[in-house]
């Protein structure tokens, strides 16, 4: 494909979504921006969210690691499954009985401003790491495949894709996400389904030997009771991931607030776990077809990462599956980043603005100027990334954004499971010694994805010394 073919493909895309924005987007208020008025359809936001958790490295990376460890990732995904029962029935029923904007004004309610503002900072720090990480690698990718050919500088590159999530995203936020994430997992899933067919067409496989083969493949184990992959290490780890990275995430609970009652964001919640399960069957079933068809066509592929983007783009299996690609990579990219956008926007609005206490008027400019300011962040961090130019450095700085999330999942378990009071002006001093302590423990211990949990837990034990029942040193 010609960097001319591929931009009016992302050009297109683009302006279907600015389409939708401009549809959904007749609102100017805060309550639509925030929580889309409490009109968003279960089964819209659910279908949605699909999307939103398989960012464009999940899109890229889940099929290459079938080659070194199977199946077993759907241990993980059964763990989270478990986990969003968590949040359906523990944190969803706590956020909207207390009719929460931002989930981080619980904090608030529960031990104190510090804290608040503690838990509100550390997502700061993980969504804008995170979406940073993830665009980086996608405009890297656009900049490789058409901007070098037309000496487009990189900052320039980055500036436009912002700058596009940032017309769609501005007048309504969560109102528009929610219908844009639903045509994003669309083209997702179009893309892995398409290539599926290709490919199977051209190793000419019924539906009955496709199959077959999926289900022969050396591929194809889904159990493992010894070693890293063990079944209960991986469930667990799925379970806790899940319950941080959603239900204590603004960015995902921002879109279940947006539902009109309890009961619906429930439904949105079990229907979107199942769908998760059959989606990630999907993505490794394509792991297998693409490992089967470079053997068979003899193409040599080096890193797992490398696998679907060359045989979409240069396997031979015409332009739809590269198409679709293409799509489908945008998509799962700005997904995730749209919906980032807006939820640093409402925390940062909400948690340190105290927006809610302005008048009308002040509220909707300073929202806007505050939008503005995070979208300019996200070009400077990716700018960053870019600058530093060296993957382990960058998958480094990546792994700081997964560490910040063991002070949240450690805070809501000490409010949640105890009644104890703390000295809220020490938390602060917890958090941040938390992540220090489990870095050091994980250089002795290599932990995995154990690293949560532990972070979690010092932070937890951390709390538990500034109770206000018992006498500590700072006394």
């Amino acid at each position: 494909m010609t960097p001319t073919f591929i931009i009016t493909i992302i050009a297109a895309y683009f302006f279907v979504l600015i389409l939708i924005s401009y549809f959904t987007g007749k609102s100017d208020s805060n309550e639509a921006f925030f929580l889309g008025n409490k009109q968003s359809p279960w089964y819209v936001v659910a279908f949605g969210m699909i999307g939103a958790t398989l960012s464009g490295v999940t899109f890229i990376s889940v099929p290459g690691w079938v080659g070194d460890s199977q199946f077993s990732y759907l241990q993980m995904v059964l763990g989270m499954t478990a986990g969003y029962v968590v949040i359906a029935n523990i944190l969803l029923p706590l956020y909207y009985k207390l009719n929460l904007t931002s989930i981080y004004s619980y904090l608030e309610q529960r031990f104190g401003s510090v804290t608040y503002r503690t838990g509100s900072f550390f997502f700061l720090i993980s969504r804008t790491i995170g979406a940073s990480f993830r665009l980086y690698l996608v405009a890297n990718v656009l900049q490789l495949a058409i901007f070098d050919a037309w000496n487009v500088p990189f900052w320039l590159t980055v500036s436009l894709t912002i700058l596009l999530i940032w017309l769609y995203t501005f007048r309504s936020g969560i109102k528009t996400i929610i219908w844009t994430d639903t045509l994003q997992t669309l083209f997702m899933l179009l893309a892995v389904g398409v290539s599926i067919w290709l490919m199977s067409d051209h190793m000419q496989l019924g539906l009955v030997d496709l199959v077959n083969t999926i289900q022969s493949s050396d591929y194809s184990q889904i159990f493992f009771w010894e070693g890293k992959q063990n079944f209960l290490k991986q469930f667990f780890s799925g379970m806790f991931i899940a319950i941080v990275m959603t239900g204590l995430d603004q960015d995902m609970m921002q879109k279940n607030l947006s539902c009109p009652n309890l009961s619906d964001a429930k439904k949105n919640m079990y229907w979107f776990s199942g769908a998760l399960i059959v989606v990630n069957i999907f993505f490794l079933s394509l792991g297998v077809m693409l490992y089967t068809f470079a053997k068979q066509q003899g193409i040599i592929i080096d890193k797992g990462d490398d696998l679907f983007p060359i045989i979409a783009l240069k396997g031979g299996l015409g332009i739809g599956v590269g198409v679709f690609f293409i799509l489908g990579l945008i998509a799962a990219a700005y997904s995730s980043a749209d919906s980032a956008l807006t939820s640093l926007t409402t925390a940062f609005c909400v948690d340190f603005l105290k927006i809610e206490s302005k008048t009308k008027n002040q509220q909707i400019n300073q929202r806007k100027w505050v939008h503005v300011a995070f979208s300019l962040v996200l070009i400077f961090a990716i700018l960053i990334f870019k600058a530093i130019n060296d993957e382990s450095v960058i998958a480094a700085l990546f792994k700081v954004a997964g560490y910040t999330y063991g002070p949240l999942l450690g805070i809501y378990t000490f409010g949640l499971f105890t009644k104890y009071k703390i000295e809220d002006k020490y938390v602060i001093y917890v958090a941040l010694i938390s992540p220090i302590l489990t870095y050091l423990i994980n250089i002795q211990f290599d932990l995995g994805f154990e690293i949560l949990m532990i972070n979690g837990l010092i932070t937890f034990i951390g709390l538990d010394s500034l109770r206000k029942d018992t006498y500590y040193w700072y006394k």
